[in-house]
């Protein structure tokens, strides 16, 4: 029991979160610290030093994916577990190839014209590098929005209206014609090249030697068709060939490093498109390097990044939510959570700070999702800065 919660403890301090610190991201952290544990335990094992670190972006939230979920893998942000070149890969962090694609309309379709081309677009056989499309737009958070430029705090130069569509390439985690497949969970020949460990902390899913050259190849694919993807469903639907921003925002950087609902610029002159609730602005936002040492020192990472090794991992993270993440409202942290049945349970409490919620499965939580403070607290940081604020039209999810 010591040594798990110096486990535990070493863990945590490969945190660095930049969050709004609310109760999802009390959900978050206390989530990706067993998460983390699990890491640095089968790093150990595999001859690598112990030292996966967790690099938040103010969304820092929960995952509704239950498989990542119940490995404990958080979200919104940067997990790195090496070198960049180690052979080992972490599959719980279930890299899908999930973007955003952003065009530009000179008028303002009607509504009902869209839906009609949604309809005629899942309805018709596409294809994308030998793989058949399953649309699939009604589901999960994958969502159309149009929405109207703010040209008073715009500073570039765009058409009146903007189209944005989140989706990824649910056609590949599983059994596809092109590969081993994304997720481990799903029935795919990646789950006859993996590896379970069984650490301390629970079941964690690796790929290890020519295994990851495999895997990575397939995963530059996933990408490549994700982006076409989103760029076929643009063009059907509004007859727009070149998209604005067409980016990628859950993948693997590199064998060891993943990006979940988390952006990963090289250039200043980069920009991203982030959404918050429907019923709030979107944004154009153009990254602004980070960490540097005033941010690092402002938010307490300096002397800990340096005494861990890690400070390099923090100065080239270069990190945007692409989101605001999920809002549980009548939460406020997390107070205990107990292993149970090779899961863990959280007891939580609630915002009116008497009565407590004992849950496993976090599906079960009344949610929605954050609102300004997500952007404000982006911009106060200087992670990036705002070159458009879009207004919202209207949504479609169907």
């Amino acid at each position: 029991m010591v040594e798990k919660q110096k486990a535990l403890d070493r863990a945590k301090k490969h945190i660095f979160s930049t969050g709004v610190g609310d109760s999802t991201s009390s959900l978050c952290l206390t989530s990706m610290k067993y998460g983390l544990a699990k890491f640095h335990w089968v790093q150990k094992k595999y001859g690598f030093k112990p030292n996966a670190t967790f690099i938040t972006s103010p969304d820092e939230t929960i995952t509704r994916n239950v498989g990542r979920w119940e490995r404990n893998i958080s979200y919104g942000g940067q997990i790195q577990w090496g070198s960049g070149k180690d052979k080992l890969i972490m599959l719980d962090v279930k890299p899908n190839a999930c973007g955003m694609i952003v065009i530009g309309l000179d008028e303002l379709p009607k509504g009902k014209d869209v839906v009609k081309a949604v309809y005629d677009l899942e309805h018709k056989e596409h294809m994308a590098y030998g793989v058949p499309i399953d649309w699939d737009m009604y589901k999960s958070n994958h969502y159309l929005n149009i929405l109207e430029v703010d040209q008073k705090e715009t500073s570039i130069k765009l058409p009146p209206y903007l189209v944005i569509l989140h989706a990824g390439a649910g056609e590949i985690k599983g059994k596809n014609p092109v590969g081993p497949g994304l997720y481990h969970d799903e029935p795919c020949p990646l789950r006859d090249m993996m590896i379970v460990e069984h650490t301390p902390f629970g079941k964690c899913s690796v790929l290890v030697d020519d295994y990851v050259k495999e895997y990575m190849d397939f995963h530059a694919f996933a990408v490549k068709f994700a982006m076409k993807r989103r760029e076929i469903a643009m063009q059907e639907i509004f007859g727009v060939k070149k998209p604005i921003i067409n980016t990628t925002h859950q993948y693997l950087m590199n064998q060891n490093t993943v990006s979940l609902g988390a952006y990963h610029f090289t250039s200043e002159k980069h920009v991203f498109p982030m959404s918050l609730r429907g019923d709030l602005p979107s944004y154009l936002l153009r990254g602004k390097k980070n960490f540097n040492k005033e941010q690092m020192e402002l938010l307490g990472f300096e002397e800990r990044a340096n005494r861990l090794g890690v400070s390099n991992r923090l100065r080239n993270a270069n990190i945007l939510p692409h989101g605001s993440g999920y809002a549980f409202p009548n939460l406020s942290y997390v107070d205990k959570v107990y292993a149970h049945n090779g899961y863990l349970v959280y007891e939580i409490v609630m915002a009116n700070g008497r009565q407590r919620e004992i849950v496993h499965d976090i599906r079960q939580l009344e949610y929605n999702y954050r609102g300004m403070e997500v952007i404000n607290r982006t911009l106060e940081l200087g992670l990036g800065v705002s070159v458009a604020k879009l207004h919202p039209i209207y949504s479609l999810k169907i």
